[in-house]
């Protein structure tokens, strides 16, 4: 068993955050000594779900209803699966945004790089794709790729 401020220390979370998940009632059958929150195996895992739903974005009351779902048993697996699948989906798209993100970056990176070089942007202004580095071109072009799918959405 764990206390408040030991589970805090390995999860780089401040113990009022702690405080506030079990007020929220996110740790339903948590133990307590004389008043003292004890963290057990189980609410440790617990944790590293609701870190990893918060990281991915969820909300806290969507966290909630998960872990209602929970303490429900085994009828809820479609729910849960369903939120889970949900939120990966969530991730994945942003993640391919940020990827393009990254990429403009590079490509932005290269292109200062290049006018530094050259004391200016003039032969840049002119440059194309082809005639790119193949890693610039390939981030160039990833990171004008949604930029491209919006336009032919719109026609």
């Amino acid at each position: 068993m764990y206390t408040i401020g030991q589970v805090a220390k390995m999860f780089g979370l401040p113990p009022s955050t702690l405080r506030y998940y079990d007020k929220e009632g996110l740790f339903p059958n948590m133990e307590r000594s004389n008043g003292i929150r004890r963290f057990g195996e189980r609410e440790l895992e617990t944790l590293r779900v609701i870190e990893c739903l918060k990281k991915s974005g969820m909300e806290i009351k969507d966290i909630r209803q998960f872990m209602a779902w929970c303490a429900q048993g085994s009828s809820t697996y479609p729910q849960r699966r369903a939120m889970f699948v949900k939120q990966k989906e969530s991730v994945e798209a942003e993640i391919a945004r940020m990827n393009r993100v990254l990429d403009m970056l590079k490509f932005k990176c290269w292109y200062y790089e290049q006018a530094i070089k050259d004391g200016n942007e003039q032969r840049l202004n002119t440059i194309r794709p082809e005639d790119m580095p193949e890693e610039i071109r390939q981030a160039y072009i990833h990171a004008h790729t949604e930029e491209l799918i919006s336009k032919n959405d719109k026609k």
